[in-house]
């Protein structure tokens, strides 16, 4: 970080200014629910998904760390975790937040062609939002386009929020657009604005006669467009293809605009389309986001958990929709939402409602008429069966007791099997008979597969961490608190801890207090540009430890690490001399036993 600040020229003295105007606390709290409890607040990781909270921010050093996955760091690490922004951009994000004006950057900072290619490419984006927005509000190739929305219910307002705007029907508007403002075409196909003729390689607009829509990435710079055809051309929607900055996989259509709320309400609405996205907005649904023509992914499913809790899904009311719908909420629910799904009458997707039957009845009888997973599940399984078919009835009824097993709350489980009892006239004794026999089947199951797969790992993943690795840990983290103690560990054992991980921290200990005179953890952890060091660094740091901690303790530590390599000599020659008892060598025997008292006579010297 420090090489990257240097580098660009914003000064050690502003940096310092920025964090000690900033709290942790405050940064984490927008994006996590956070409960103090002592000198820490806790909530759930915004990083993986879990039901108990393991995550910490301790407000008197700075830096937050997450015991569950092991990522940790100071107020930059987490915004450049959380954004994937790099420091820089988290420096710029905080010094606006305490009004600190930062310095002019220089031009000569050495950037890669990769960084330098897609500052272009979003620029060129940028600017063709403008453009097409232009188009569409102010000129007469416009005006067939902003009828069509109009009719379709949307204002200037909502327009102007999303940007919407109109390629004209060319095959060069954009290109010549473009190139009079000196930028390279070629780069323009990369980006996905142009697209070139296989017979002569001439390049052309991807775009014509289209209502854009542009689409933007987490700090709302436009990086790729999704087009809808006007009048009946094909394809319907274009989306521009993935590039250097444009991933389908890891965006979400609107959520630059719906993060706020999304964090206010801890709540988010899922939709298919960004068209489903601006009704929504129009109709008050401030928090609705959508997936790009694409399935849910898990990187859009953390990124959702990031900003809110619960997340509602609402997709088309056809099976296709339902579908991907049940598919979308196993993958939230994996990140950690509480998840819901709304439904929408059939042959509706959720524009046409809107446009129907207006906003208020959308919030109020389908977003808020939303249902669990296992209601939702129930519903598509009763599709297309005849229910007053006893075959049919009975392959529902066992169909809906194996999905209600694999629930993990048992008052879930007892809801729903005494929904099946009152709805088919069964006696509930039998249906909770049946269940048992089910989750029983699924426990045999689960036991049998973790004796096979996961014994061994957990066995070592549990098994507590030898003396001298838990003796290096407590004298790092005293390190890191206390000049002192780090200067006398130096003198006594130098870099000659055990484990390879420690040796590199203590190096980057000794070195930040060969240029600063006092302990300071939110510099010290600045200083670390390796990322695994970093994360064992705040785990260390966040112990609440006695930084007074007494002559006699501070000495068991380092005798138990100094003394390691003795230990573990006695080991193997216990080794040697089992080996030459088996093979009858009872002199070499009597030798190493010799040996191995010596050593021990000398650990108990010390």
């Amino acid at each position: 970080m420090n090489g990257e600040i240097a580098q660009n020229r914003i000064p050690e003295e502003t940096i310092d200014q920025i964090r000690e105007r900033t709290d942790i606390v405050d940064v984490v709290s927008e994006y996590v629910p956070l409960k103090k409890q002592g000198r820490n607040s806790f909530g759930l990781c915004p990083f993986h998904g879990e039901k108990t909270p393991s995550f910490s921010v301790a407000p008197d050093k700075q830096i937050f760390h997450c015991f569950g996955c092991k990522i940790g760091g100071n107020v930059y690490s987490f915004l450049m975790e959380i954004e994937g922004w790099s420091f820089l951009e988290a420096v710029r994000y905080l010094a606006e937040k305490a009004g600190i004006e930062l310095p002019q950057i220089s031009n000569q900072s050495k950037r890669s062609a990769q960084s330098k290619q897609q500052q272009e490419m979003i620029k060129m984006h940028n600017l063709l939002v403008k453009l097409y927005h232009y188009c569409l509000m102010e000129t007469d190739f416009g005006k067939e386009a902003l009828a069509y929305l109009k009719a379709r219910g949307l204002d200037e307002q909502t327009i102007k929020t999303f940007q919407i705007g109109y390629s004209p029907q060319s095959w060069d508007f954009s290109a010549n657009f473009l190139a009079r403002r000196g930028f390279s075409l070629d780069a323009a196909e990369k980006a996905g604005l142009l697209s070139k003729r296989s017979f002569d390689g001439k390049l052309f607009d991807r775009f014509r006669h289209r209502i854009m829509f542009p689409i933007q990435n987490a700090k709302g710079e436009a990086i790729a467009f999704g087009g809808r055809v006007l009048n009946d051309g094909e394809p319907k929607y274009l989306n521009s293809p993935e590039s250097l900055i444009f991933k389908k996989s890891e965006t979400l259509y609107g959520f630059h605009l719906a993060r706020e709320t999304m964090r206010k309400k801890r709540q988010a609405v899922l939709f298919e389309g960004y068209v489903d996205v601006v009704s929504a907005w129009k109709a008050g649904v401030t928090n609705a986001v959508a997936t790009l023509g694409t399935s849910l992914t898990p990187e859009q499913a953390n990124r959702i958990r990031r900003a809110a809790e619960t997340a509602i899904i609402c997709y088309d009311s056809d099976s296709a929709g339902m579908n991907a719908a049940l598919k979308a909420a196993e993958l939230l629910h994996d990140a950690g939402c509480l998840v819901k799904i709304a439904s929408l009458p059939d042959g509706y997707d959720p524009d046409e409602y809107i446009r129907r039957y207006g906003g208020k009845k959308f919030r109020d009888d389908i977003l808020a008429q939303s249902v669990t997973i296992m209601a939702f599940k129930m519903k598509v399984m009763r599709q297309g069966k005849n229910l007053q078919d006893e075959g049919e009835r009975l392959k529902y009824i066992e169909n809906v007791l194996h999905e209600v097993s694999m629930l993990p709350n048992a008052i879930e489980r007892d809801h729903y099997v005494r929904q099946l009892a009152d709805e088919f006239s069964l006696s509930l004794d039998a249906l909770k008979q049946q269940l048992y026999y089910l989750r029983s089947q699924r426990t045999k199951e689960k036991n049998i597969r973790l004796r096979e797969r996961h014994l061994g790992n957990s066995l070592i993943k549990n098994r507590p961490l030898p003396a001298h690795q838990n003796a290096e840990r407590m004298l790092l983290s005293l390190m890191m608190k206390n000049r002192g103690i780090a200067y006398r560990v130096k003198d006594r054992i130098g870099g000659s801890f055990h484990v390879e991980l420690h040796s590199a921290l203590a190096a980057y200990i000794y070195s930040f207090y060969a240029e600063h005179q006092t302990s300071d953890i939110r510099r010290l952890l600045e200083s670390i540009d390796d990322s695994e060091i970093l994360q064992l660094a705040t785990e260390l740091a966040i112990i609440d430890m006695n930084e007074n901690i007494s002559e006699e303790a501070l000495q068991d530590y380092i005798r138990v690490i100094e003394n390691y390599p003795k230990w573990r000599k006695i080991e193997e020659k216990k080794q040697e001399k089992i080996a030459a008892e088996q093979r009858e060598d009872f002199l070499t025997a009597a030798r190493i036993a010799k040996e191995i008292v010596e050593i021990e006579k000398s650990l108990r010297s010390k």
